[in-house]
């Protein structure tokens, strides 16, 4: 038995009710649709961009910050710190709750960032497999696998924690650093 699971009795054996999963996934579907309206339907109350500018680059922020944390998050749970991997996962945890407020607001006001370019040569392709192909599918699917893969950790569910970690982990690492490219790629092209 690890030290954590000693601490909540029964806990590596509680089964996780179907009812929890299947409410963050429908948390999560319901996040989506509402994020899909506002990038794509919703009309920016601000198209010109003169307000709040500097959105963009703080999403850029916060989405490194976000990868650092898991970075190092990913150092502490190797070295067996559970509580500094606890730590910096909470870290991750916030900082991305922060980005997708950030991000809100941004669609919100600015409505969709296009690229300026034809949509032919390697420039495009990059991005268009990138932000289409990866980014945004992944997002989608990270989501509830964040917020499950917490649920489990808080409830002591460590063996469960460990195997859904194992996928949400890398999928959440390439949305943060692919959420960065994104950001650069637009801002170094620009009209």
């Amino acid at each position: 038995m690890t030290p954590q699971s000693s601490t909540l009795p029964g806990a590596t054996s509680a089964r996780t009710p179907a009812s929890v999963v299947w409410g963050i996934i429908a948390v999560s579907v319901v996040a989506s649709l509402f994020i899909f309206w506002l990038v794509y339907v919703h009309p920016p109350v601000d198209a010109a961009a003169t307000s709040f500018r500097f959105l963009p680059g703080l999403n850029a922020v916060l989405n490194a910050l976000c990868a650092i944390a898991l970075l190092v998050g990913l150092s502490k749970i190797r070295s067996r710190d559970i509580t500094g991997h606890r730590n910096a996962m909470f870290a991750a945890f916030i900082v991305s709750s922060a980005f997708l407020v950030s991000y809100l607001g941004t669609y919100f006001l600015h409505g969709e960032t296009r690229l300026p370019i034809a949509h032919t040569g390697w420039l495009w392709y990059t991005y268009a497999i990138v932000l289409f192909a990866t980014h945004i599918p992944l997002a989608i699917v990270c989501l509830p696998m964040i917020l499950i893969t917490f649920f489990l950790s808080l409830t002591g569910r460590f063996p469960a924690h460990r195997k859904i970690a194992r996928w949400t982990y890398p999928i959440w690492l390439y949305v943060s650093v692919s959420g960065v490219f994104v950001y650069l790629l637009q801002a170094v092209v620009h009209k």
